[in-house]
């Protein structure tokens, strides 16, 4: 273990102890950290080094178009009476050891409760009112403390736990998952998806991103509205499964942005990583 990652590890080790709810020695806090930055930071591109990644190049025009969608970006809906109503914002599915765990913005989640979130649910590969993968429910939501006290943008990220019903299958086994980039570069292009509220359909586009901060990234893009907000921004795609590297979610600066033209995400570094790390521990 590097010392710039253990620095960095105790650093942020108080946040996971506060959002795990309850005492952990602080050395294996610190270890949790470490090791899931470690990996993040060792993990080949895409996960795998023996996979070739999708080579991505700019869209031309620059402007949102709508496709079939990936198994592992889906739309949040809200529901009542065990029906769903409409979709709002876009999360995707990330890799754990649970396997249900899923990544989106955190002022989409909001005005639900973290520990018991109501009348929310989650839709993998949602395309033009099919389910594919089901309708899952979220069951449980973790934001930053600094999220919580004062809207920080640079903790403008969630982590969800879903299920389904009395089911023992893992969403993961039936979507694949993206996998969690921590600080990795801005150089190359990347791909952005997401749900937009007025339409049944999810878009995507690509271009290079621009570090507008040292914490925020900026994704210049047409018609990314209202409703795309969570959607992840990838790199290192698997061209056979869609998968890539989430390393940001339209939110942070602006909300994810006041224009639909251009998107902002915060960039995931050490207090993403903390969040995730809990996350896990209470999935």
């Amino acid at each position: 273990m590097t010392k710039r990652i253990r620095r960095a590890a105790a650093k942020h080790a108080a946040r996971l102890r506060a959002a795990l709810g309850r005492a952990a020695p602080a050395a294996a806090v610190v270890s949790i950290v470490a090791a899931l930055w470690s990996v993040a930071a060792a993990a080949p591109a895409g996960g795998t080094s023996s996979q070739a990644v999708l080579p991505l190049t700019p869209s031309v025009p620059l402007t949102s178009a709508a496709f079939r969608g990936t198994p592992a970006v889906g739309a949040l809906f809200t529901t009542s009476a065990g029906k769903l109503g409409a979709h709002f914002c876009t999360a995707s599915v990330v890799h754990s050891a649970a396997g249900n765990l899923l990544v989106t913005a955190a002022h989409c989640v909001s005005s639900y409760s973290s520990t018991s979130p109501a009348d929310l649910a989650f839709v993998p590969g949602y395309d033009d009112g099919a389910a594919p993968y089901g309708v899952w429910a979220v069951t449980r939501i973790f934001v930053d403390a600094d999220w919580v006290s004062t809207a920080d943008p640079d903790d403008d990220v969630a982590f969800l736990v879903v299920s389904q019903g009395g089911a023992s299958t893992r969403i993961e086994d039936l979507t694949g998952a993206e996998h969690l980039g921590i600080s990795r570069a801005t150089a190359g292009v990347d791909r952005v998806i997401g749900y937009p509220g007025n339409r049944n359909k999810p878009v995507s586009c690509q271009n290079r991103l621009i570090a507008l901060s040292p914490t925020q990234l900026q994704f210049n893009c047409a018609n990314f509205t209202d409703g795309t907000s969570g959607g992840p921004f990838l790199v290192s795609i698997q061209p056979g499964t869609g998968d890539g590297t989430v390393i940001g979610v339209i939110g942070g600066y602006q909300a994810g942005g006041y224009s639909p033209d251009i998107s902002y995400a915060a960039r995931f570094g050490p207090n993403i990583a903390a969040l995730a790390a809990a996350a896990a521990a209470g999935s």
